[in-house]
């Protein structure tokens, strides 16, 4: 939408704005390792359990992936699946609509390592490499 809250053109002929991001903390572990990449739905529209990439509210510039656990007062509330990994919701609160950004899609897992490169190893990786991000119930 522009600044007067009406439908742009893009918006009307439904193209989807594709990117990609690249996970670089455990937060999300299991889900999600360092290394892994996203392609992500800037615009998407975001329900309970999705992976979401989204400003850290202590620092805009920062981009952030979690899962939108619940609407709150305030906007979303976010947590990583790593629950020894607190910077979510538990340290900075419910993130703002405006800050959440976009929803993950798919995961592109890393390709192994030089020392993993068997027979075997690639083709686990081949397998598991690309998977859709699937939303979570959440239950912790």
């Amino acid at each position: 939408m522009d600044e007067r809250g009406q439908e742009t053109d893009r918006e009307r002929r439904g193209l989807l704005r594709i990117g990609l991001a690249e996970v670089y903390n455990p937060s999300m572990v299991p889900t999600l390792n360092p290394g892994d990449h996203l392609v992500v739905q800037y615009g998407a529209p975001v329900r309970p359990g999705d992976v979401v990439l989204m400003r850290h509210p202590f620092r805009q510039d920062l981009l952030i992936v979690k899962r939108a656990v619940e609407r709150r007062e305030g906007g979303w509330w976010v947590l990583g699946d790593n629950p020894y990994v607190e910077n979510d919701s538990r340290e900075f609160g419910a993130v703002p609509d405006e800050f959440v950004v976009a929803r993950a899609v798919v995961r592109l897992r890393r390709p192994p390592r030089a020392g993993q490169r068997s027979a075997v190893a690639l083709l686990s990786w081949v397998a598991s490499a690309v998977r859709p991000v699937l939303r979570s119930s959440f239950a912790r």
